[in-house]
């Protein structure tokens, strides 16, 4: 069992890395003063795995699949999960991104009860016809409920305005259709694949002793033969679907969300190219940029406006999103905007200003235990360690953001969607 402290003095912050016996990754993150614990596991297995290939074989599996596994995995021959964390006071839920899937729980007393309920729920999957079809009619609603989502039918609109052939541009949870097409072998199928140990990442924070958490893994996990498994992926043009989408709802003022594709291949992102963009989007867009003030001085924006980066496997876009009753003008001066910093280049003078929002920003992840779980199984994921951005963010220089330029904020390759009202 392989066992390493990582820590970073600038931060004065350190946390345990185990690669366990049974194939497990456990990242424990103690917090002092923290009378809470945060606990979660991830597969990294999500919406657009449908199709891979596990040991060998190809298996393709109806949209949705990842999302319903999630939802089948709290149910076994001895009880819900959920009551069980009833009784042990915890509060547990669970998510599945284009990504991952992640199985969690927050609670202040009996850690050792909570914790050993969700190794028991990862590792006990119990799948028959009827239990799979008496899901079928909670997700079915489910998906009703986010199809009549203006915030989410903004976002997945913009997703398949951008993306033609990536899996990406399929809602997370599939449609009805879709999910009735699943059955007991093909959720089987993926548990084995994805919800090996090996293929799995532990993390826990808060008021939290390492020797606990080790002494219940040794306790509660049983050891998983590595599987080979690989996501396979169609190949996505550099260019968007369409660059205006549009759908009715019943909302106030349009919702808007305007995406820049960028081209990538079929990795993830670097912890250099997140930071390089972190930085890019403050000084083209943040708060204290001339753009924002530009924008919220014609009243165009409210408070609500953000910014963020969507990246993972073959996939990667800035995504700017917010209210407005002329969403089609914010595009105009924004894509303009975008074309003059290609253009120009970056202001240096900002630069500095840029770099302490980013770090004040980085600083503040490490107040929460839910932030901090999940960037240490991201991280794990993808290569990326959850102390790396303070060291590169202190070596930037004017060079490294221009550089990152060049692959984003492309003013003629962008969609953008809007949700209004009749």
């Amino acid at each position: 069992m392989d066992f390493i402290i990582r820590e970073n003095k600038k931060l004065r912050e350190s946390y345990y890395r185990i690669k366990h016996s049974s194939g497990l990754t456990l990242l424990v993150f103690p917090k002092k003063g923290y009378n809470s614990v945060y606990a979660s596991i991830g597969t990294k297995f999500g919406s657009i795995y449908s199709s891979f290939m596990s040991d060998g074989r190809k298996i393709t599996v109806p949209d949705g699949t990842a999302h319903y596994l999630e939802h089948k995995l709290f149910e076994s021959e001895d009880g819900d999960a959920f009551s069980k964390y009833a009784k042990t006071g915890a509060s547990a839920n669970a998510y599945t991104s284009f990504d991952t899937t992640c199985y969690l729980f927050s609670c202040t007393d009996q850690f050792r009860q909570s914790l050993e309920i969700l190794i028991d729920l990862i590792q006990s999957p119990y799948f028959t016809k009827e239990t799979v079809a008496k899901e079928q009619g909670i997700i079915s609603q489910e998906i009703k409920m986010y199809d009549d989502s203006p915030d989410w039918r903004v976002m997945m609109n913009l997703l398949t305005g951008m993306y033609k052939e990536h899996p990406i541009n399929k809602d997370i949870a599939g449609t009805v259709e879709t999910i009735a097409e699943i059955t007991p072998e093909i959720l089987y199928d993926c548990y084995n694949s994805y919800y090996n140990l090996n293929n799995m990442v532990m993390a826990v924070s808060g008021g939290v002793d390492p020797d606990e958490v080790l002494e219940i893994i040794d306790k509660k996990i049983k050891p998983d033969k590595p599987v080979e498994t690989s996501i396979i992926l169609p190949e996505e043009p550099y260019s968007v679907a369409k660059e205006y989408t549009e759908q009715i709802l019943p909302v106030t003022v349009p919702l808007f969300e305007l995406g820049f594709k960028e081209a990538c291949g079929k990795e993830s992102a670097s912890g250099k190219e997140l930071i390089c963009t972190s930085i890019l989007l403050d000084m083209f867009i943040g708060e204290s940029s001339s753009l924002y003030r530009e924008l919220t001085d014609k009243k165009l924006i409210n408070s609500g406006f953000g910014s963020e980066y969507m990246e993972g496997l073959g996939y990667r876009s800035v995504i700017l999103s917010g209210e407005s009753r002329d969403p089609a003008e914010v595009s105009r001066i924004i894509k303009n905007a975008a074309a003059e910093l290609h253009r120009k280049g970056i202001d240096e003078e900002a630069l500095e200003r840029s770099k302490r929002a980013v770090y004040g920003r980085m600083v503040s992840t490490f107040d929460s235990k839910q932030a901090i779980a999940a960037e240490l199984i991201s991280g794990e994921f993808y290569g990326r360690e959850i102390f790396e951005p303070v060291d590169i963010l202190e070596k930037l220089t004017a060079d490294d953001i221009n550089s990152r330029l060049r692959d984003q904020l492309d003013p003629e390759n962008c969609c953008l969607s809007v949700v209004k009202g009749e």
